[in-house]
């Protein structure tokens, strides 16, 4: 009972205003802010762990429903990570560019209670893209979102809605779903993400093994999908950044950095492969003059001119 989740934290605050705020009450043992880990942005929540529980619930009782900035802060502790809360995390497309962050959390509470939401907006114009990410408290709320609004027109809308996981590369729970709704005899979803799932297509035998899913181009399967070219990427940019500023348009099969045989550093160029043109298309249209550190990417599909 000392591991504290704090939300709703203003844009600006920094860990270290977060700690100093939380060691107002008592001695802290550890502090987090949880920060994009490709943009370096606060995600708008984090976590502070006293040295001494009673802290903690004098924490909750002081600093709960406290107003900074604009925002105004919810305390509560934070709960032991556990299967029924891992990868609640939704992406949603197709938003109505005027929909406000409040407007997306109405539509999405229904569901269950919502720890973070997100419009990513256009860093240049701040004109949102129509793009957003809802994380719910349980995995099954998240499930029943998908259900209930995948496909749906929400108040105000002309085009339905996109809602399904976020993409996390690194989780084998992906997979899980994928092959779950290939082999599941029943499909508990909704047509529109069954029909998703068979415009991955992936050859049986990737299904079961899910070598593509790991990068791993399968032989004979070389050739299918897109090809995109990430252009002006930082001297030490791995493929796990690749994965995760693509992860959540669509399916990706492969990535690869590009590393100078000498020093293994990136020479700045990579390329990344998705199964889907319509998704591609999308991570194209996003990602392209995307700022990423100090470096603004260029990215298109390739063609036979750029680099080998």
């Amino acid at each position: 009972k000392t591991n504290l989740i704090v939300n709703y934290l203003p844009q600006n605050m920094t860990q270290e205003e977060l700690k100093s705020l939380f060691g107002s009450i008592g001695e802290i043992e550890s502090c987090k802010l949880v920060r994009d880990k490709i943009t370096g942005q606060s995600l708008g929540y984090g976590f502070v762990n006293y040295v001494d529980p009673k802290d903690a619930e004098k924490a909750i009782n002081t600093l709960n429903g406290l107003r900074l900035q604009t925002k105004t802060i919810k305390v509560s502790y934070a709960r032991p990570s556990s299967a029924s809360i891992r990868d609640a995390n939704l992406y949603v497309s197709g938003l109505p560019k005027t929909m406000t962050q409040k407007e997306l959390e109405q539509l999405f509470s229904q569901y269950g209670r919502i720890i973070t939401s997100r419009i990513l907006v256009d860093q240049v114009t701040g004109v949102s893209r129509g793009v957003g990410f809802i994380r719910f408290d349980k995995r099954i709320e998240a499930e029943e979102a998908i259900k209930g609004l995948n496909g749906q027109k929400p108040p105000g809308a002309t085009e339905p809605i996109t809602v399904k996981f976020a993409n996390n590369p690194s989780q084998k729970t992906n997979q899980a779903i994928l092959s779950h709704l290939y082999h599941s005899p029943n499909r508990r979803y909704p047509a529109p993400l069954a029909q998703q799932a068979q415009r991955f297509r992936f050859p049986p035998m990737t299904i079961d093994g899910m070598t593509s899913l790991a990068g791993i181009n399968i032989p004979g399967h070389a050739g299918t999908g897109w090809c995109i070219f990430v252009y002006n990427l930082a001297p030490d940019a791995d493929e796990s950044i690749l994965w995760q500023m693509f992860g959540p348009f669509g399916a990706v099969t492969n990535v690869k950095v590009i590393r100078d045989f000498n020093t293994n550093k990136c020479k700045g160029f990579g390329f990344v492969t998705m199964t889907n043109y319509d998704e591609a298309a999308m991570a194209i249209a996003s990602l392209n003059g995307y700022r990423l550190g100090d470096r603004v990417l260029q990215v298109s599909f390739k063609t036979n001119k750029t680099h080998k």
